[in-house]
């Protein structure tokens, strides 16, 4: 056998692993949620404000809003920026 084939077997026996509970080399990530309508209410602005503001689809921040989706990439950098300092990111907006 390979040694790429080797590695991928390997992976996937971890991979198994780690899905029934069993002690595995895999790391698993999660990230911390987010409550996107606080921070929308933070800034004190309605959602077809906020979403002009910021670049975001109404849908989509509904989504967020309900819980039904959760931000990823840029858009999730982009709301904990806000959360932190909403005045700040709101007049570099308007600039």
């Amino acid at each position: 056998m390979s040694k790429a084939y080797t590695e991928i077997g390997e992976g996937l026996e971890d991979a198994i692993a780690h899905a029934k509970g069993r002690k595995a080399k895999a790391k698993e990530h999660r990230m911390d949620p987010i409550d996107v309508k606080s921070i929308r209410k933070k800034t004190g602005m309605s959602q077809q404000r906020f979403c002009a503001s910021f670049g975001i689809s109404i849908g989509t921040l509904r989504h967020w809003e309900q819980g039904l989706r959760s931000p990823r990439g840029t858009a999730r950098v982009l709301l904990k920026v806000v959360d932190h300092n909403p005045r700040a990111v709101i007049k570099a907006i308007e600039q």
